[in-house]
């Protein structure tokens, strides 16, 4: 997949979140941190395009790799707590999980290019 069609995918997803979670009541700490790593996602594919070498193109798809998963994190605390909506959290876990399947696999050609 073009690594632009990536950067969209995750401003999609970013806007998506914070669509979500603007004017939610309480819970700012949470909500802080699941804006925070589902933006830096995004943050970090594209740092990725300019990045000085292929194992730093690795590394920053590799951190953007882990905010999915803390974003993943984030979701399921809220949904547990009843902060979010099932059918909302399970929408954006769907997105969240399909950028995680593109990073992994982004990373896994890379790293096979490189041998």
């Amino acid at each position: 997949m073009a690594e632009n069609k990536l950067a969209d995918l995750s401003i999609e997803f970013a806007v998506k979140v914070l669509k979500t979670t603007d004017g939610l009541k309480g819970h700012y700490s949470l909500v802080n941190q699941l804006e925070r790593s589902a933006t830096s996602i995004g943050a970090n594919i594209r740092e990725a395009k300019y990045a000085q070498s292929k194992l730093d193109f690795v590394s920053k798809l590799q951190i953007a790799l882990k905010e999915c998963y803390e974003t993943e994190y984030w979701l399921e605390l809220m949904l547990k707590a009843d902060i979010l909506p099932e059918s909302c959290v399970n929408s954006i876990l769907h997105d969240c999980g399909s950028l995680r399947r593109i990073l992994i696999s982004s990373i896994n050609t890379t790293k096979a290019n490189m041998k």
